[in-house]
Order: structure tokens, then C-alpha cells, then sequence
């Protein structure tokens, strides 16, 4: 004898999107491989794109720009991405070029591109969020 049927029943986890890399990656290919990310996060829920790197063999420049455009593409639909089986060769890569950060840690959704908080004010400038007070006194600018 089965009870009664929960009212808010669990909801199936969302599909995990993996896009897989191979070798060899050229820079030709990098089109093609953020408009196969763009389709498969059309076709499913929310959540990071997960680029399998396993497969890339030797990575070089090539590699590197295809992440980062893919990162990019990512931030432009609202997601980030999470890179799987990068191995060392790679993550020093990445490290060399200034985006081992950017595209090895989880990106938090809807500021994968956004500005960073906190920088501080052009030349002539008020910085945001800075009130200036006035003294009973002062002389008007």
C-alpha cells in the first residue's frame, strides 16, 4: 500500500553540461566550440558548463584561448564554467597567463564578467558610494 503523494515532490538535480575538449584544439575551432556550448546551455537548466580538458594531450596557447573564450561565452548566457581533469601542464599554463584563477575557480553566476568590486576612482573622479560632508563654516566650492 503506497501513502499519499508528497506535495511538493523532489525535483530531478539538473543535468550536469559537459563540454568535452579533444586534441588538437586550434584556434580555427574556437567558433565551433562556443557555439556548442552556447546549444547545450540552451537545452538545459541552470548551473556552470563543465569543459572536460582530459583530452587535449600537450596544451599550448591554442588550448588556453579556446578557454577563455569559452569562459566568456559562458558569462554571456549567465554561467560560468568549471574545468575537469586539468592536469599540472596545463594549470601552469593557465598560471602563466594570468587566468589560472579566472577559469579554475568556480564562478559565482550572474558576476562570472561583472566589475570587480571596490576599484578605486579615476583621476578627478568621486570614488561611488562616497558622500561628501559638509561643515557648518566651510566656505562653497
Amino acid at each position: 500500500m503506497t501513502g499519499p503523494e508528497p506535495e511538493n515532490p523532489p525535483m530531478p538535480s539538473p543535468a550536469v553540461l559537459v563540454l568535452v575538449l579533444v586534441q588538437p584544439v586550434t584556434r580555427a575551432e574556437v567558433a565551433r566550440l562556443c557555439e556548442r556550448l552556447t546549444a547545450l546551455a540552451r537545452r538545459a537548466g541552470p548551473g556552470p558548463v563543465t569543459v572536460d580538458v582530459g583530452g587535449v594531450g600537450r596544451p599550448d596557447l591554442a588550448v588556453v584561448e579556446a578557454l577563455a573564450r569559452l569562459r566568456l561565452t559562458a558569462g554571456r548566457l549567465g554561467r560560468g564554467i568549471q574545468l575537469r581533469n586539468a592536469r599540472g601542464e596545463l594549470r601552469r599554463l593557465l598560471a602563466w597567463t594570468g587566468l589560472d584563477e579566472a577559469l579554475t575557480a568556480p564562478a559565482t553566476l550572474g558576476r562570472a564578467l561583472g566589475p570587480e568590486p571596490g576599484g578605486e576612482a579615476e583621476q578627478r573622479e568621486e570614488a561611488l558610494g562616497v558622500q561628501e560632508g559638509v561643515e557648518p563654516g566651510d566656505p562653497a566650492p
